[in-house]
């Protein structure tokens, strides 16, 4: 009988602890990774001429890092490793991939899809100009190409990765000069019982905002955005907000990077034709799995921060649940005992999931609020008017409606930077729910093709 074709996309945490659990079963999965190295986003590894130890690149997870890079590296000789590159379709049993502009269709009896997050954004009037990031981005910039950057750089937005990027700044001596965070402080007291279920996060999570203030950053919560100001000739110049009383602020910045929470990678799993759900909570569209990753379709799986947002430990556990649950499916002996561990442990990162939704709420008021001249879609440069306009002019209050009248989302990031935020402005226009706009559906390629790309044939 031949070996069963395993395919899991994505090399990061959830990846690596899939293939290794695979690995350890007898099976040889073909590991997809778009990065040059493993360890996704938030163990990304530095370039081969960088020497910065493991304990400054990565602060209080390097331990972590290191063990999953060393787990990978002794993986090298037992998986057919892809690196560089895209898995950009999934259609009949097939996964699309590119790299150095060929392409190719990779047949598989089982997918896991270890897609990873990206960051949530919600705009701002003046957030397309020149300087403002997101935390991911800056984050990037810092780890893979060690610079900043800006020269006197403010944060905003909210959630954990706020604190954490804006500190890793701090420490590689870049000026920061402010974190401004949407969520009042009342928030997160109230959260805290949840908060609870991981105090070592926790721990850190107080750790951060402590360093912060001791390098003498202002950090103020209860904030909201007003604008970026700039021009495009000089880019951001700097940040206007109001404050948790209510009183109007300006900053000077020459770069801003922003941020709410993070969102799952979700495309990969529509073009498998997962089945999705809302998720109140968070006010977003999520696939619909089991506590193991199973989908709704047959063979195909999903683990780690492409299912839900529960961090890089959780993530490796959801690996690791993926690749069991598969196991059994194709006839494998699976330990319950150790299936029910790792539920366990994940059950409690859930709750910790739920404290942070509570205490970092996504702020869909400011959806609402955006003046008509503010940018939604940057890639298409969609104003939040034009938008409203063909709410309430053509009547498409359903998102992919909208977005063919519009063109909001059908840009390069194929909607993954404006699709959130454009639902609600969607939604506040139509007076209607914002689960009954519904979600953009997923589209192949889902990042840009070279025109010069060619079919290989095998």
């Amino acid at each position: 009988m031949a070996e069963p074709r395993v395919i899991v996309i994505g090399a990061g945490p959830a990846g690596v602890r899939c293939a290794e659990t695979l690995v350890a079963a007898g099976l040889r999965p073909t590991v997809i990774d778009e990065n040059r190295r493993d360890g996704g986003q938030i163990y990304r590894r530095q370039p081969d001429n960088f020497t910065r130890p493991y304990a400054k690149l990565y602060g209080t997870e390097a331990g972590r890092a290191r063990a999953l890079h060393e787990s990978f590296d002794a993986l090298r000789g037992q998986i057919d490793y892809l690196p560089e590159t895209l898995a950009w379709n999934i259609f009949e049993g097939e996964v699309h991939v590119a790299h150095e502009q060929r392409t190719r269709g990779l047949p598989y009896d089982a997918l896991v899809i270890c897609s990873g997050a990206t960051d949530r954004l919600m705009p701002v009037k003046g957030w397309h100009y020149a300087g403002t990031y997101s935390l991911g981005a800056a984050q990037i910039a810092l780890k893979a190409q060690a610079c900043a950057i800006g020269r006197r750089i403010v944060f905003m937005g909210t959630g954990p990765l706020l604190y954490l990027v804006a500190s890793q700044y701090v420490k590689a001596g870049a000026t920061v000069a402010a974190v401004l965070d949407t969520s009042p402080l009342m928030r997160r007291l109230a959260a805290l019982p949840k908060l609870l279920a991981r105090p070592r996060l926790l721990r850190n999570g107080f750790a951060l905002m402590a360093g912060l203030k001791r390098a003498g950053v202002q950090v103020l919560t209860g904030t909201t955005p007003v604008e970026i100001k700039g021009s495009p000739d000089t880019g951001v110049r700097g940040v206007v907000f109001k404050d948790a009383r209510g009183r109007m602020r300006s900053l000077e910045c020459d770069a801003l990077a922003m941020g709410y929470h993070l969102r799952p990678e979700t495309q990969l799993a529509d073009l498998a034709r997962c089945a999705f759900r809302f998720d109140q909570e968070t006010r977003q569209w999520l696939p619909a799995v089991s506590e193991d990753g199973r989908t709704s379709v047959p063979g195909v799986y999903l683990a780690g921060d492409g299912m839900r947002v529960l961090g890089a430990d959780a993530a490796e556990i959801g690996g690791r649940l993926a690749a069991l649950a598969l196991l059994k499916d194709l006839g494998h002996p699976v330990r319950d005992d150790e299936l029910a561990h790792l539920r366990a442990e994940q059950a409690r990162m859930e709750r910790f999931r739920q404290g942070l939704a509570q205490a970092f709420p996504w702020p869909a008021e400011q959806a609402a609020r955006l003046p008509d001249d503010a940018i939604v879609c940057r890639c298409e440069a969609i104003t939040a008017g034009e938008l409203r306009r063909v709410v309430c002019e053509m009547g498409a209050s359903e998102a992919n409606r909208a977005k063919a009248f519009s063109r909001v989302g059908m840009g390069r990031c194929q909607g993954r930077y404006c699709g959130h935020a454009g639902a609600e402005v969607i939604a506040a226009a139509a007076g209607v729910p914002v689960e009954v706009v519904g979600r953009l559906r997923g589209q192949a390629p889902v990042k840009p093709l070279p025109i010069a790309i060619q079919k290989e044939i095998v």
